[in-house]
């Protein structure tokens, strides 16, 4: 019987305001996150010993196991959960890292779902969840990994129904601390970001179900990302990958996700978004690029 496998899809943040910095030291945010059709895949091989293997061709940009996020979401559970069948992870690692499309929160969301399978725990489960939040801001939204409003540090997540849309992502192949571009954002402790009044006032009406792409569009294109100014200035290459998506036949929103330097662009059509993907392919040949769908 072949080990358990699950898919750590890339999250997508489609909007991100930044509300402010909490006297905590922690930033408040709101974000319209998706997911895309590109992921890594985690296998849980059962056993005593708790172990992380990784493969594929982004192993090596993953650093000492011993820091990966999959094996301290498994330790964090295994500190709540009696006994926890856990065993050996293996990663094949395809998403590109510090990439600002939660690939470790999502391969430690993966995780998470192949332990409460493994143990017979719901995803609701309380102690699920407490770990999720505990082992990174986004591994909340990449536990349920489906569409959704994020707010506060990532911990309240109102359900969003997303058409599905064409779209491409575009990673420099640089990696960004997030740290970094919040620290390069420069708010003080207890500090709201300028205009975050309007953020706090708007609240959008979300289309229904069956809505189309146009209809989200014209939301979505009016709200933007405020981590975009200060990671650009980080890696200014980041504003290249905008402007060729930018420039794209058939590109109908163009932006960066979460805090960089990945990018995407939303397409009218699956033909247009395979054009663009080739086009960037052929012109940058030492970028990652994928052609897929957001949902």
């Amino acid at each position: 019987m072949p080990a358990p496998t699950d898919e750590a899809r890339a999250k997508v943040n489609l909007t991100l305001r930044v509300i402010g910095r909490r006297v905590d030291g922690y930033h408040d945010l709101e974000s319209v996150v998706a997911f895309c059709d590109c992921a890594d895949r985690l296998t849980l091989d059962p056993g005593t010993e708790l172990n992380l293997v990784t493969t594929g061709p982004r192993a090596g940009d993953c650093g000492e196991a011993s820091d990966n996020l999959v094996l301290k979401a498994a330790r964090l559970l295994g500190e709540r959960v009696d006994g926890l069948e856990a065993g050996e992870f293996m990663l094949d690692k395809v998403l590109p890292v510090a990439a600002g499309i939660g690939g470790g929160s999502a391969d430690a969301a993966a995780a998470l779902r192949l332990l409460a399978r493994a143990n017979k725990l719901e995803l609701d489960d309380p102690r699920l969840i407490e770990v999720a939040r505990l082992t990174g801001a986004d591994v909340p939204v990449c536990l349920s990994s489906r569409a959704c409003v994020m707010t506060g540090v990532g911990e309240t997540l109102l359900p969003l129904a997303l058409p599905k849309m064409p779209c491409v992502l575009v990673n420099p192949c640089v990696a960004v601390a997030t740290s970094e571009v919040f620290k390069a954002l420069g708010l003080r402790h207890g500090q709201l970001l300028v205009g975050a009044t309007d953020v706090l006032l708007y609240d959008p009406s979300w289309p229904e179900a069956g809505a189309s792409i146009d209809a989200w569009i014209r939301i979505l294109a009016g709200i933007g990302n405020d981590l975009e100014k200060p990671a650009t200035r980080i890696q200014p290459v980041i504003g290249e990958v905008l402007a060729a998506l930018g420039s794209a036949e058939g590109v109908m929103l163009a932006r960066m996700s979460g805090s960089g330097a990945t990018c995407f662009a939303i397409f009218n059509d699956d033909a247009d978004a395979q054009r663009a993907a080739q086009a960037i392919r052929r012109e940058h040949p030492q970028w990652w690029v994928h052609a897929g769908t957001l949902s």
